[in-house]
């Protein structure tokens, strides 16, 4: 029933693409947008997966997210929800692939659970071999491990 209400409410919901503005960064793979001046939606970049906050490099995920797009107004090409109600996506600034971007600057993981891009991979082996970003430290923790371990503190 709760699905039912926001596609009731927010026909912007319905679109596959939508242009939105950045008023807030999560974390370095999540963040807050306001679409039509009035709808605010919480974002999860699709495919790739961040530091978690208390992880090391998940600051900097967040600055260089917030750098790249806080702000701004970016396209956003829904894929779908997680069980947070996020909308999951692959969003764009300008001719930046947001999603491309972090991988290849070292600052996220391929999520290949849910995706199995080549180029994605492929970028993400770019950036370890040329140890970009968190890829300094030889033996850095994926997030979804850390978050199974609990050292999160949840």
């Amino acid at each position: 029933m709760k699905g039912f209400v926001i596609i009731l409410f927010f026909p912007f919901y319905l679109s596959a693409q939508v242009n939105c503005r950045v008023v807030g960064i999560i974390d370095g793979d999540t963040f807050t947008a306001l679409c039509e001046d009035t709808v605010q939606i919480k974002v999860r970049l699709a495919s790739i997966d961040c530091p978690e906050k208390g992880q090391p490099f998940s600051s900097v995920c967040k600055k260089y997210l917030s750098d790249l797009i806080f702000a701004k107004t970016v396209l956003i090409n829904k894929s779908g929800l997680d069980r947070y109600g996020r909308i999951i996506a692959n969003v764009y600034i300008d001719s930046i692939f947001v999603n491309e971007k972090m991988i290849e600057v070292g600052l996220a993981w391929h999520f290949v659970r849910y995706d199995n891009s080549r180029r994605l991979a492929e970028l993400e082996n770019q950036a370890r071999k040329e140890k970009r970003g968190l890829w300094i430290d030889p033996n850095p923790t994926p997030p979804w491990e850390w978050r199974k371990s609990g050292e999160n503190g949840n």
